[in-house]
């Protein structure tokens, strides 16, 4: 199962660096068409999504994850950070997950370490 990233310039050249490839868009149609293509490929099982990308193709992503289970679609905040509105990737985990999971600001204690 592999990993395919459509998304900005930035984030595809991010993703090529940690093996996964990938598709840069810059307008809607280029990603719809990318998205199609992505969905058709059987060898991917995770289509990764900036949330920039993802917007314009809110209807085909829902009816996808209406229909089918495979390919997972994430999205990811593009380098501008997150749209607002947006669940953070670490909520979504959370809920699917079913685990609240809170990150304090403060560092752990660490016993072997002088106060």
């Amino acid at each position: 199962m592999k990993y395919y990233c459509i998304a900005d310039e930035d984030t595809v050249r991010g993703f090529r660096l940690a093996g996964i490839d990938g598709q840069t868009v810059a307008v809607p149609a280029e990603a719809a068409q990318a998205f199609e293509s992505a969905l058709n490929r059987p060898d991917i099982g995770i289509i990764i999504l900036a949330q920039q990308v993802a917007a314009p193709l809110r209807t085909q992503i829902e009816a996808h994850r209406l229909a089918r289970e495979r390919p997972l679609i994430v999205e990811i905040p593009g380098p501008g950070g997150g749209l607002p509105g947006h669940k953070t990737l670490l909520r979504s985990v959370q809920e699917a997950v079913g685990i609240h999971i809170d990150f304090k600001k403060e560092p752990l204690s660490d016993p072997h370490r002088p106060k």
